[in-house]
């Protein structure tokens, strides 16, 4: 069994936002305030945050930030998670109103008696230290939640090790898989009895009420907004197939972007352009990639792909910096 919910992609919560410097802070690192209007921060600065960030000498700065993560940084979403009656509840929880804090959607798929907790993310800049820090983060509450009753049976990564993989198991207490086709959290589905140490049925069905109303909001975004959301997933969908899945004729959806200032073509070229840089600093094929991205072939891919960038890819993947 799969259950699956895109995250709102534009931005995240203030609070987890201004929790991710604060951590940042007590590992002796300077960082800016957040430029916001409102309660939410725009994608685009978590970028600059993370880029920054990330030219700091530790490799591992993705796992000591999701270990200062708490369960109040989630907001109601964190709350909402602690409240349930066990972590089958909490989890479940978590795929729902995961866009309540945005930037990130999960999906929790079931093998028998192997449970994964899958994340889904289109992070454009430094992915693989953000993933760690989602999965850490996600792997520390759980174990808070359960009064540290909950065992791992291990965290699955795609990418390579950003420094020595026994490293990784010596912070996160669990063993580690490096190359891995998704990035997850996986454990057996015993795991899923684990009562929750601050349960309080109560305290869950008033916060259920509040999150109800939060993801009506979310989901009262822009089509701009929406588009863009459902790009990062699915970078190889045509402008029928998004309108579809947004209850619109192609071209009602056109009319609409339109009075945004924006094209379809804009988007998902912004989508595609973004996920092929991802997606070529791994050991892919090209071919593949362009597969991935939903191009008829590798020519195609090569052509758009040089009118975004003014190069072709393999010459992209080439100017890449050596790993550290």
């Amino acid at each position: 069994m799969a259950t699956f919910l895109t995250c709102s992609g534009t931005t995240v919560t203030l609070r987890f936002a201004q929790a991710l410097a604060d951590a940042a802070a007590r590992l002796g690192m300077a960082v800016p305030p957040w430029p916001t209007a409102g309660e939410r921060v725009a994608m685009a600065e978590l970028d600059r945050f993370w880029d920054q960030l990330c030219h700091s000498a530790d490799p591992l700065i993705g796992l000591r930030l999701g270990l200062a993560l708490q369960v109040g940084h989630l907001d109601i979403t964190g709350l909402l998670l602690m409240s349930c009656s066990n972590y089958a509840e909490s989890m479940a929880a978590l795929v729902e109103y995961a866009p309540l804090i945005g930037g990130v959607g999960f999906q929790l798929h079931s093998e028998g008696e192997r449970q994964q907790l899958q994340v889904q993310s289109a992070f454009r800049t430094r992915p693989a230290q953000r993933v760690e820090a989602v999965l850490t983060m996600i792997l520390q509450l759980s174990r808070s939640n359960t009064g540290g009753r909950f065992e791992p049976t291990r965290l699955l990564l795609r990418h390579a090790p950003l420094a020595a993989a026994a490293d990784y198991s010596k912070l996160l207490g669990c063993p580690v898989m490096f190359g891995a086709a998704i990035d997850a959290l996986e454990f057996s589905s015993a795991q899923l009895a684990l009562p929750l140490e601050q349960a309080n049925p109560g305290v869950r069905d008033h916060l259920v009420q509040l999150a109800d109303v939060g993801l009506a909001q979310v989901a009262a975004q822009s089509t701009r907004q929406r588009v863009t959301a459902l790009l990062r997933v699915h970078p190889q969908w045509n402008k029928d197939q998004v309108a579809a899945r947004l209850h619109l004729s192609g071209r009602h959806l056109a009319r609409k972007l339109a009075d945004e200032g924006v094209s379809f073509r804009q988007l998902q070229d912004q989508q595609r352009f973004a996920l092929a840089q991802r997606l070529l600093r791994t050991d892919g094929r090209i071919q593949e990639i362009a597969e991935q991205l939903g191009f008829s072939d590798e020519s195609a891919f090569a052509k758009a792909f040089r009118r975004w960038s003014g190069m072709s890819p393999s010459q992209f993947r080439n100017a890449l910096d050596p790993p550290h």
